[in-house]
């Protein structure tokens, strides 16, 4: 059996899933819901599968928090602590991850192999330019996106499908967190014109 690939990211209403402004982490608009709903995702068996940039952004992130600051929400902590590979042929292990192995090569290969192989669901969260590679290749079976309720015209950064190819989405799930921000849960097929 196939292990279900989940593409999770962030995003404002306009597309992007970081910024360069002084919103703060999660552009300030998390609540009670949202730190659940994560908490409860992270809590689930799963292998997560990050690009080296996304790894790096990751752990420079954890090694810079504190205890108090937001970086070590609940939900974060699960993430770190679960099982990961790193696509990458730039890195080398040992990583500074607690589980986690360095796969050098084609990224499709690789996450088709890991695809086939694993027993549990494998989740990437950001990782933007891997998992356009993986939509691409017709190995992403989610796209689970957590829509903040902002725009960052001005101070946007990472535009998250910039250059992706055309897709069409089911939506399977949907929810609203903390009254205002949207969590989408699609199944991805690669546009084919009529």
């Amino acid at each position: 059996m196939t292990a279900t690939y989940t593409f999770d990211v962030f995003s404002t209403l306009d597309g992007f899933g970081a910024h360069t402004g002084d919103w703060g982490g999660y552009w300030g608009k998390q609540g009670p819901e949202f730190l659940e709903r994560r908490f409860a995702l992270f809590g689930k068996a799963q292998r997560m599968v990050f690009g080296a940039n996304t790894y790096r952004a990751h752990a420079e992130m954890l090694a810079a928090s504190t205890e108090e600051s937001e970086i070590h929400d609940p939900w974060v902590t699960r993430m770190y602590n679960l099982p990961a590979t790193v696509v990458s042929t730039t890195l080398q292990a040992p990583l500074d991850w607690p589980d986690a192995t360095v796969a050098s090569g084609d990224p499709v290969e690789i996450v088709a192999r890991l695809k086939e192989e694993s027993d549990v669901p494998l989740r990437s969260h950001g990782s933007l330019a891997l998992n356009r590679a993986l939509m691409a290749a017709g190995l992403v079976d989610r796209v689970h996106v957590t829509l903040f309720p902002v725009i960052a015209g001005q101070t946007g950064a990472d535009p998250i499908l910039q250059d992706a190819a055309d897709f069409d989405l089911e939506l399977i799930e949907s929810r609203t967190l903390d009254g205002n921000t949207q969590e989408l849960i699609y199944r991805p097929t690669l546009h084919h014109p009529n």
